[in-house]
């Protein structure tokens, strides 16, 4: 459960509400059913990005993504800098 979680929390536009969300589903279903998470849920990883695909609406996981982007350029860009000024 602790890998889904942190899988979860690091697809974009998932805050800690969708991670809330979709641990109790998956609580809840095991608390009925009796089954273990990776039994009825298969492997972790895959289904954090299966649950955020679901929970995150498209456009705020796709207005995350963007900003990440601009994040990791600007982050190279000033690292070059860096490295011609000899910081």
């Amino acid at each position: 459960m602790a890998r889904f979680q942190v899988r979860l929390a690091l697809q974009p536009g998932v805050d800690r509400a969708v991670v809330l969300q979709a641990v109790k589903e998956v609580t809840a279903h095991c608390a009925e059913t009796g089954e273990h998470p990776r039994t009825a849920f298969g492997d972790p990883d895959a289904c954090a990005v299966q649950a955020a695909a679901r929970l995150v609406p498209a456009d705020r996981a796709a207005r995350t993504r963007r900003h990440g982007a601009v994040v990791d350029g600007l982050d190279s860009v000033l690292k070059r800098v860096g490295d011609v000024a000899g910081l």
